[in-house]
């Protein structure tokens, strides 16, 4: 992406026309309903996109009660994606937690994902976290927040998890329910590291993908499960 632009704002400084314009890219970008929408709201229908307000954005993503910050990489002519982040506060260590990562779906596979992840970096950063569905979304963050995914440490995700998630002013982050046998050893559904966030996107792609990772390499978060995101958290490298 060397003939691209990042540009990083703190969460005050995040502007209306920034957020009307990452809102876009996420409507358009991010994916569709699966069969079971209506577990999420009745609303909701099977194949239609997932959608968010700039209001929402900023409540939920970009908490006002968080040290929060957003990147996005721009040419000379479009939005090619965005991340956001907060940080808070836990057991005396900062953790940086990924609240949104979107790419416009011209663009992936081109190394944009990580460079804006690493876009969101601070020295002082002990923790990193994400929730996703995609699998590209945590190699990119394996890669920015660490050597990629060889080098992601297992207990690391175990014995931080509860804790920083409980902690995070991120509701949704903060409502998700920790699943999978690295928390519950008994659990048989081939989840590994999971979160239940009662999200119920469309997983054909996501699923595409890990099919494609597992086969050239060993994936450590175990099965994608309907409604359930992988939860990735390294320890700063």
């Amino acid at each position: 992406m060397s003939a691209d632009r990042l540009e990083q704002y703190n969460g005050a400084d995040i502007s209306e026309d920034v957020l009307e314009e990452a809102v876009r890219i996420f409507n358009e970008n991010y994916g569709v309903w699966g069969e079971d929408a209506a577990k999420t709201s009745r609303n909701l229908k099977p194949g239609d996109r997932v959608k968010l307000s700039k209001d929402r954005l900023r409540r939920e993503y970009l908490p006002p009660n968080a040290d929060c910050s957003f990147v996005r990489v721009l040419t000379d002519k479009r939005v090619l994606g965005h991340a956001c982040a907060c940080r808070w506060i836990c057991n005396n260590k900062t953790v940086c937690w990924v609240t949104q990562l979107v790419v416009h779906r011209d663009y992936r596979k081109r190394g944009i994902a990580t460079a804006m992840l690493d876009g969101l970096r601070r020295d002082n950063d002990d923790i990193y976290g994400i929730m996703s569905s995609h699998p590209a979304a945590c190699l990119a963050a394996a890669r920015a927040f660490s050597t990629g995914l060889q080098s992601v440490q297992m207990e690391v995700v175990r014995d931080y998890a509860k804790v920083v998630i409980e902690a995070s002013p991120a509701r949704y982050v903060r409502d998700a329910t920790l699943r999978g046998s690295l928390f519950q050893p008994k659990d048989a559904t081939g989840a590994v590291s999971s979160v239940d966030t009662n999200f119920w996107v469309n997983h054909t792609e996501p699923l595409a993908a890990l099919a494609s990772v597992r086969g050239v390499s060993d994936w450590p978060l175990g099965d994608l499960l309907d409604g359930h995101k992988f939860l990735l958290i390294l320890e700063a490298k």
